[in-house]
């Protein structure tokens, strides 16, 4: 989950509504506070455990090595950074090197809380923060990643330039998020589930219907993979690719900072 607003007088959505941006960030918050303690397991029920393979496909893709600074923004109860930490080890066994850092950022404590209780492992760290405005000095992390996040940020191209600001020369981006799907049939059949089916088992799992409503809502206003890939070269990123999972149900963009 993220973050705070910069500033009012500008709108932000919120599902199909259109918001102040300083008050979508309120709203935000509410939603992962009410939905932090059971939004593992409902991830794993609204995707039919996909979520996972997905999961794996970026941590694959980000390719975290020994001694490298990773932060994971949005990281939640830190599933993604489990995987960066695990995968970073597993390659300084094979080649040496030091251990690598990944900081977990979230701007709701009760997400972090979560993923605490959880367990981590020894090269994560946990810190509450905004996405956009990044408590990091410039050029100090060679990875960057944001997972199931970015749609819930009240300026996205203000996140996407403070990721750019923290990365060093030659550091990697990468965001996995809902997406387009790229046929007809896959579409019809994803906005069925989506609309019908996950707000009803949000109400039954979590007690609460309105947030995943918000949550459907808001994967159908991001962007389409070519506007997000435009949007993450205008923050000043080259080489952007967009790898398509499911069909386009979600999507990783992947660049890098030079």
């Amino acid at each position: 989950m993220t973050d705070q607003a910069t500033s009012s007088g500008k709108t932000s959505s919120f599902g199909f509504r259109d918001v102040d941006a300083t008050e979508k960030v309120r709203m935000v918050r509410g939603v992962f506070d009410s939905v932090a303690s059971s939004y593992d397991l409902m991830n794993d029920v609204m995707s039919v455990g996909v979520h996972r393979l997905w999961k794996d496909a970026a941590a694959a893709k980000l390719n975290p090595r020994p001694g490298e600074t990773i932060l994971d923004v949005a990281g939640g109860t830190g599933d993604m950074a489990r995987r960066y930490a695990k995968m970073a080890r597993a390659a300084q066994r094979r080649r040496g090197g030091e251990d690598a850092s990944v900081i977990v950022l979230d701007y709701n404590a009760e997400m972090i809380m979560a993923g605490v209780d959880k367990g981590g492992e020894p090269e994560m760290s946990w810190t509450v923060g905004d996405a956009m405005a990044l408590p990091l000095p410039d050029a100090s992390v060679d990875a960057y990643s944001i997972s199931f996040g970015i749609r819930n940020v009240a300026d996205i191209p203000q996140a996407l330039a403070e990721a750019r600001r923290v990365l060093k020369p030659g550091g990697r981006f990468l965001c996995l998020e809902f997406s387009r799907p790229t046929t007809a049939p896959v579409r019809s059949v994803y906005d069925a589930w989506s609309f019908k089916a996950i707000p009803r088992i949000g109400g039954w799992i979590a007690g609460d219907r309105d947030s995943y409503q918000y949550l459907v809502e808001s994967i159908r206003r991001f962007p389409d993979q070519t506007t997000f890939k435009a949007m993450i070269e205008a923050a000043g990123f080259s080489r952007v690719t967009v790898t398509n999972l499911s069909g386009g149900i979600a999507a990783i963009h992947h660049g890098w900072a030079i």
